[in-house]
């Protein structure tokens, strides 16, 4: 559904305010509600079906509530909505779940009494919201921390296909210009800002070193940059590596397809080589991938192997700790 079009919270909220575009979605939400209470699946069950996928999109509500919302909430103290409420999301996602699972079934006098459990559900929280998380929000949060929200937001997604309106309206400033800062509970001085989040060298360091795969990093004149130094690799790297030419780093039976896959990043026809060999007692799954800038320049290539060996083996789900 479209973004609302005549919204009762007019002059209330500005335009795209996060509080607005949350409770423009709980209306949202209730009609779906009273659209499935109509359809009953025994006489509708496509139509059922197609509103209720509608309806399970609040996982995007919750969502950007759990990773927008509540560390605001956290900066000023208030840590009641990111252990209750985000219990509480979890239930309804189980109950949604659910009834997905009895509405692939096609069990249909079952999926009325759970589908029944998820709209009351949804009818608690959404009161929760707006007689006290909102408001709550709106006393502690400063015009300057919901300025803030817009593009984590756009990143998560909302209920409604057409996006809200962008809050506040972009302003436009040079570059040289931008000297805002987020306000941050750590120093950033000593890090490199990354797409999202900041880390010292020694930081970035550490966690390649503790990642479970292979990293190495090409650069677009074929020269061996980087590897990362793990305690377990697949496959062995030493220092004399780097800045050699990668085609002098496989062995002669596997250089024609390296060569092909350089190729073919570079002239932008592929974007991904993948392979899977049984090694040593191991299976290992390798992947290729083009590094391009954001105007799709060719800047070179990471090749990632890992040993999934383990990870094939899983069955089931084990959701807790087996340290004992």
């Amino acid at each position: 559904m479209s973004k609302l079009s005549n919204s009762p919270f007019e002059g209330q909220y500005p335009d795209g305010h996060p509080v607005r575009t949350y409770l423009e979605e709980n209306l949202l939400i209730r009609s779906y509600i009273r659209e499935l209470e109509v359809a009953n699946p025994i006489h509708h069950f496509e139509l059922f079906k197609e509103l209720f996928a509608k309806l399970s999109k609040v996982e995007l509500h919750f969502a950007r509530k759990e990773n927008q919302l509540f560390p605001y909430l956290e900066k000023y103290g208030w840590t009641s909505p990111s252990q209750n409420m985000w219990a509480f999301h979890d239930q309804i996602r189980e109950e949604i779940k659910e009834v997905k699972k009895l509405i692939a079934d096609e069990n249909m006098e079952q999926i009325i009494y759970a589908s029944q459990r998820v709209f009351n559900s949804l009818e608690h929280i959404m009161q929760v919201e707006e007689g006290r998380l909102l408001p709550n929000a709106m006393s502690m949060l400063s015009q300057d921390d919901w300025k803030e929200f817009y593009e984590g937001d756009k990143e998560i997604g909302w209920m409604f296909d057409t996006p809200p309106t962008q809050y506040p309206a972009p302003e436009y400033i040079h570059p040289s210009q931008d000297t805002k800062k987020k306000k941050l509970p750590f120093d950033i001085d000593d890090k490199i800002h990354y797409d999202e989040g900041y880390l010292t060298p020694a930081q970035v360091n550490s966690i390649f070193r503790i990642l479970p795969v292979d990293i190495t990093y090409v650069n677009e004149n074929d020269q061996v940059v980087f590897y990362n130094r793990g305690d377990d690799r697949v496959f062995p790297r030493s220092a004399g590596i780097i800045g050699r030419e990668v085609k002098f780093c496989h062995p002669p039976k596997s250089v024609d397809q390296v060569l092909r896959i350089l190729e073919e990043f570079k002239a932008g026809r592929q974007d991904k080589a993948e392979f899977w060999i049984e090694f040593k007692g191991q299976f290992v799954h390798i992947q290729y991938f083009a590094v391009r800038d954001e105007d799709g320049t060719y800047r070179g290539v990471i090749e990632m192997s890992q040993d999934v060996t383990h990870i094939r083996s899983l069955k089931g789900q084990q959701r807790l700790l087996d340290w004992e």
